[in-house]
């Protein structure tokens, strides 16, 4: 698989500890807009219109192949899936994941973002939380493209042991940007989808 992400790199140190994808828990109360439009009432509310359903489900859409992927994984770690089939059906899949995932990351930091902070000045530190998130994911995607990459050789090849210390690296790097990639998905809902059904989606310049 030749496929590299491209991104310029973020000048800043990014997010304090108690702000990384591997610990925190959610973001601080007082970033939230809206916070009488709680999760459970976004489908039925008023303001619920094409921008929201179609952001919610290109995130939906993130969650499910990322398990899939997963999955894919476990059945070839449980011998249920040979190598050669296994390397196969990834390479095609991952390829199309990484690429819409990067698209998608770069189209809200470069659209979304600065039309919602227009919008409501109040959604920065939330925004620039998000953004350094856009930047380690961008890192993470490039470990796993590189740990694929590897274990598409040692298949090739034919190399057993090379086969399980690939296997080994490639499964701790996707599995360290997927845990990464939902924790954001679920804080950039959060905090956005208020706003978009607080303010309504025209409100929103996304041109």
């Amino acid at each position: 698989m030749t496929f590299r992400l491209m991104r310029k790199p973020r000048p800043d140190a990014g997010p304090s500890s108690e702000f990384q994808l591997d610990v925190r828990q959610g973001l601080p109360p007082e970033w939230f807009l809206f916070q009488d439009i709680s999760r459970g009432d976004w489908l039925s509310h008023e303001n619920y219109g094409p921008v929201s359903e179609l952001w919610l489900n290109r995130h939906d859409g993130f969650r499910n192949m990322g398990n899939i992927l997963i999955n894919q994984l476990k059945q070839y770690r449980e011998n249920q899936l040979p190598a050669e089939r296994f390397s196969n059906m990834l390479a095609p899949q991952l390829q199309r994941f990484l690429s819409e995932l990067h698209t998608h990351n770069m189209v809200e930091d470069q659209q979304y973002f600065p039309a919602l902070l227009k919008l409501e000045p109040d959604l920065l530190p939330g925004l620039e939380l998000l953004e350094a998130d856009h930047a380690q994911l961008h890192q993470r995607m490039e470990a796993v493209v590189l740990n694929a990459t590897q274990l598409f050789t040692a298949v090739r090849d034919k190399d057993l042991d090379a086969i399980r210390g690939a296997t080994d690296a490639y499964e701790r790097a996707s599995v360290a940007m997927l845990m990464g990639l939902k924790r954001h998905l679920t804080d950039e809902e959060d905090l956005i989808m208020p706003v978009l059904l607080g303010r309504g989606e025209a409100d929103v310049d996304l041109s």
